[in-house]
This record gives structure tokens, sequence and C-alpha cells, in this order.
């Protein structure tokens, strides 16, 4: 009886077998990852074009003969009064009794009842007639100082400021080139980088520049004029457009590790799309608070609050559409490995 069963049971697991096909098991295909929902790289020429557009203009402003920028009395040179008012106007009093002046001034709140006004080089007659002036629009005064600028306290200042940009930018490159080293391709990968966020700081600068050269020089508009705080404005600007860059080249640095199966523009182009949002956004809400600050501050707030808003929007765009990209031609010039 056993062996009859056995014999059963055998013609049933061989039915069995043939029924039940077990098929090998197949690769499952991973889908490509889609990169190309706004494909920035290759639009590339297009956004290098839109910055020349603007660039172009400024450049032929500055290079005007006899100079190309409206300068304030810290490079012009000119007259500083510090004056206490004992009936404690408003600053935009102030603002607005010196606007009657006619001497081109800018005020500068001291604290309390004190202001400091800068005005044209004025002779000692012109001192005392502003003062005159202004005491019989804002009420008893007493003049703490009067001071001259002269023109090599100005020369200095300049030089100072342009020795600040050139400074800034050797650093900024030698840095990122140092962040970026262990990319593929090494020291070259790393000056690839520096150079890229560096002609972008660059492009920010020549922006911001040739914008106050014609809002200054051929519009003859106050708010263009080139002080101290417009060389404040730019360092900001300079800071804020290289984070911006590096928090672009920062994620092209991580896709590189992960994403071996994309090419260079892909990668590019991914990093720029997942970190395009955070930049505008940002970017946004500090052009909000300078929107603010340029309609309702003084005069004295105005021109800095514009060069910082032109820097940041202009800082932004050249982060996504003009740093990135640029790396990408720099790569298809010196390709590494």
């Amino acid at each position: 009886m056993l062996e009859s069963s056995e014999e059963v049971e055998a013609p049933a697991a061989e039915a069995l077998s043939e029924d039940v096909k077990v098929e090998p098991a197949k690769e499952e295909s991973r889908p490509e990852p889609r990169v190309r929902k706004l494909d920035f790289v290759s639009r590339r020429n297009w956004f290098f074009l839109i910055s020349l557009i603007v660039i172009i203009p400024g450049i032929i402003s500055m290079a005007r003969p006899g100079g190309g920028f409206l300068l304030g009395i810290d490079f012009a040179g000119g007259t500083e009064f510090t004056l206490r008012f004992t009936d404690r106007p408003t600053a935009l009093a102030v603002e607005n009794a010196v606007a009657a002046e006619n001497i081109h001034g800018t005020v500068i709140s001291a604290g309390g009842d004190e202001y400091i006004i800068r005005t044209v080089p004025l002779s000692p007659t012109g001192q005392s007639t502003v003062v005159d002036h202004l005491k019989s629009k804002l009420g008893a005064a007493d003049v703490l100082s009067v001071l001259e600028v002269g023109g090599t306290i100005a020369r200095e200042t300049i030089e100072l400021a342009l020795l600040a940009v050139v400074v800034a930018s050797i650093a900024i490159l030698f840095l990122l080139a140092i962040r970026f080293r262990n990319v593929p391709g090494g020291w070259r990968a790393g000056f690839q980088f520096g150079g890229s966020a560096l002609i972008a700081l660059l492009h920010d600068v020549f922006i911001l520049a040739g914008i106050f050269s014609i809002l200054g020089k051929v519009f003859d508009l106050r708010i263009g004029e080139i002080d101290s705080l417009f060389v404040t404005a730019v360092l900001t600007v300079v800071g804020f457009s290289v984070h911006d860059t590096i928090v672009v080249f920062d994620r092209i640095r991580e896709n590189l590790r992960v994403s071996q199966r994309l090419s260079f523009e892909q990668v590019v182009n991914l990093s720029i799309m997942q970190t395009a949002a955070r930049s505008i956004i940002t970017s946004f809400t500090v052009v909000l608070v300078l929107a603010a600050i340029l309609i309702s501050g003084g005069d004295t707030l105005k021109g800095f609050a514009l060069a910082l808003m032109i820097g940041i929007v202009s800082g932004t765009y050249s982060s996504i559409f003009n740093a990135a990209p640029l790396l990408v031609v720099w790569r298809k010039l010196r390709p590494v490995r």
C-alpha cells in the first residue's frame, strides 16, 4: 500500500510542477529621474544676454567724460554741520528745511535733538547764511561743530572703498576654491566654482554701480548719490550675492555625489530647481522691508535702501541664472575628470 500511495503522489507532483511554472525574477527597471521640468542651463545664453543689456548702459554712463557718478560729501568734499535744536524738530522737518536751501544737503539724526547736516562746500558767509535760515524755520539752534571735508580725504575714501572690494573679491575666490576642491576635478574644479561666483559677484557690482551712475549723473537725482552708505550697500550686496551662490553650489556638490547617472548639466539644472524657490522667497522678504524704507524712510536712507534692493534682486538673478550656468560653460571649456 505504501508503494502504491507513493506512485499516486509522484504523478500528482509532476502535474503540479507542470501547471505552476516559476518565472525567473526580472530585474526592476528604474526610471530616470525627471530633471527637465525647467531647463535653465540650455537657455543660459538668453540669461547672459539679459545681463549684458542691463550692464552695458551703466558702463557707458560710468565712462562719461568728467566722471560717471554724482559724488556725495564723502567723496567730493563739502561742509558738515552738527546742530542741536532747542525745539526738537522731527527729522522730516529738518530734511525739508535743508532741501529748501538748495545746497544738496543730507541730514543724519545724531540722537535726541542733534542733527548732522552735510552740504556742498560752503564759504564762511554761506555757512552763516544756512545756519540763520535753519534757525528761522526750525527754531533756536546751537552750532556744535562745522567741519570742512577736503579733496584729499575724499580721494583716500575712494581708494579704500575700491581696495575693500578688490580684497573681498580675491578672498572670496580663494575661500570658495578651498571649499569646493573636494568635488571631481580637485583644485581646478574648486577654482572653477570660485571663479564663477566671482564673476556673478562682479555682475551685481556693475549693475548696481551702473544704475546709480544713470540715476545720479544722467538724471541728476539725489537718490543716485555716491557716499559712504553706498559703499556699505555694495559690500553688503557682495556678501549676500556670494552667500546665495554658495547655496546653489553646495547643492551641486551634494548632487554630484548621489546622482552619478546624470550628466553635469543635468546635475546643475536639478540643483538650480531645488534651490530657486528658497532664494527667491528669501530675497522677496528682504525686498519688501527695503521697499517700505524706500517709501516712508528719510532722504538719507532712501539711497541706501535703493542700493540694497537693486543689489539683492541682481544677486538673486545672478545666483540662479548666471553663476551655475557659467559653471557649465567653464566645464565645457576646461573639462575635468
